[in-house]
Order: structure tokens, then sequence, then C-alpha cells
């Protein structure tokens, strides 16, 4: 599996005009969710105790060294198979690298859960739809993942 992190001060995905997830804490992650033929549950639960555990918040003497679950912020997360894009060869990107959708809903919807088991407060997307996504991006502060390396 592999992920982008953003930490957040806001942020919200809309579906056909109307909110449908958002951050609801002032300290967030906005969490963009790619599965990977292969992946499995394990996978799921290791990206989860990365995300919730990541030291990227400042504590109070500005050192990055607080996670989500210490500052009791929220995550706000998104999948998107875009992020297993090949673009090795050509100009177009291929997705075959990309779990078929009915097997990497289970795995996202893993991940949230496991997230949540966290104590974490967490929203979501809707798995295959077009979504609008905003955020304001807090430092920047942006982090990729990927369970196969990190």
């Amino acid at each position: 599996m592999k992920s982008v992190l953003q930490r957040v001060t806001s942020a919200s995905v809309r579906v056909d005009d109307a909110v449908i997830g958002r951050t609801t804490t002032p300290h967030g992650l906005l969490v963009l969710v790619g599965v990977a033929q292969g992946d499995t549950e394990s996978d799921a639960e290791t990206l989860a105790d990365k995300t919730c555990g990541l030291r990227i918040f400042e504590d109070d003497g500005g050192k990055m060294n607080l996670s989500v679950i210490d500052v009791k912020g929220s995550i706000l997360a998104v999948s998107q198979f875009t992020l297993l894009a090949d673009t090795k060869k050509g100009r177009r990107p291929s997705f075959t690298g990309a779990m078929e959708p009915g097997a990497a809903e289970k795995l996202f919807e893993r991940f949230c859960e496991a997230c949540r088991s966290r104590g974490i407060s967490v929203e979501t997307g809707r798995f295959g739809a077009s979504m609008q996504v905003e955020l304001v991006n807090d430092g920047p502060v942006t982090i990729l993942l990927d369970t196969r390396v990190n």
C-alpha cells in the first residue's frame, strides 16, 4: 500500500457538491491511499500503525515530535488508485499495479478501521467516486509512505 500524508489544519472531500468527509480537529492528516496488487490486511495494519504513530506534529519546542494520536487529531482518508501509476514507459500512466476495486475497497476500509481502533476520528471520501478534495496544508508537511519500502 502507498499513501501520501499531508499535515493539515483542515481538509474536506466533496462528491456531487456535497461535503461527505472532513477532518474534525485543527490538527489533522489528509491521507491519500493507494492499494496495490498483492497488498494484504497486514499491509493495511502496517500503514495505519505508521500513519497514526508518525511524529510529524510540533511539540511546545517547535520540533516534530508528536503523532496524530498525541495531538488528538483526526484523519480524512481518500482512496486514490492513481498513486499506483507506472510512468516508466511512454507518457500515459499505466495502472495495472493497482488492486481490483472490490478487494482494494476492503483493504482501504481495513486501513480506516485500524486507524479508528487507535482512537483517531476518521472520515472518508467515497470509494470509486469522482471527488474534489480541499485542504490547507500545515507547514507544508507532506510524507510518502509505502508498506513495501518504509
